[in-house]
Order: C-alpha cells, then structure tokens, then sequence
C-alpha cells in the first residue's frame, strides 16, 4: 500500500487490467486545490469483497493510530516516544509518585530523538502530573480519531 497522486474524482475501487484480473482499492483520499487528489492506494490480484475491504483500511487507519500514538506527542517543544514500555514507565513513575506524595521524586526521562536525546526531570508531583495526564490525553484523543475515522467507513461506497 502506499500513498499516491492522481485525480480528486478516482474510484475507490477499480479495476486496471481486466485479463490479470487487477484490482486498485483507494481510500483516505485527500483533495487538493485544483482537480488533483492524493490518495492510499492497494493493488489486489482479485476482486475484492466489502469484508477484505474493511480489513485492509481498517488495518492501515490502526497502523495511522498507532504511529501517532508512538510518536506524535510533544513534551517542552521535544518529541515524546510512546512506546508501551515508556508508557509502562511513565504510569509506574506517576502511580509511585501520587502513592508516596512525591518521596519518589525527582525523577528524569529522556525525550527527543536517539541523535538528539533531551533529559527532563520532573522535580514536584504537580510537573509529573502534567506531564503523565497530557500524554494520556495524547493517547485518547489518537485513539478516538482512528475509531471514528474506522466507525465512517462505508464499504457501500467501493460497489456504487
């Protein structure tokens, strides 16, 4: 799969070679100004039904979720990576920290990326709580977009 250019009126579904029996699916088309499009794109050896269909793109908007997940916060103008073991750490420092009324603190992570590593310390219960509750939100709100970009997807519209 793979994104791609094309025109802002293209068919989600269609067929390019008849006699090898190929297929396009397209979906998270995006018009831009003008009469172009850009657009992800999968090319299948069948045709393909609404089931495999509502696979394929639900698979690509869970890939979109987690990615933004991963790596789409920012903390202090420095991107935070999210994977489950830094989330794991990051609620493991904040569970002790509200637990012990702070006695676990100070207590530093490091953000940015791995060429550009930036350590942040949190010194008072209050900066880990901001910080602990604008990744969750981060989260969240990634979460809710991809179910509701999942929710609106209308395989009726690849055989209209």
């Amino acid at each position: 799969m793979k994104r791609v250019e094309g025109s802002a009126g293209v068919s989600l579904l269609e067929c390019t070679n008849p006699v090898k029996n190929k297929w396009r699916v397209r979906w998270d088309v995006e018009t831009n100004e003008g009469s172009s499009a850009s657009y992800m794109e999968e090319e299948l050896d069948h045709k393909p039904d609404a089931e495999e269909i509502r696979s394929l793109v639900s698979k690509w908007y869970n890939d979109e979720t987690d990615e933004r997940i991963l790596s789409g916060f920012e903390y202090d103008g420095q991107t935070v990576w999210l994977s489950s073991e830094n989330q794991f750490n990051y609620k493991a420092a904040y569970d002790l920290a509200v637990q012990t009324n702070g006695q676990n603190l100070p207590v530093t992570f490091k953000f940015g990326a791995e060429d550009a590593p930036y350590y942040r310390t949190f010194d008072t219960l209050a900066e880990l709580q901001d910080f602990y509750m604008k990744a969750m939100k981060h989260i969240q709100d990634a979460l809710s977009e991809g179910w509701k970009k999942k929710d609106f997807l209308n395989v009726n519209l690849y055989f209209t």
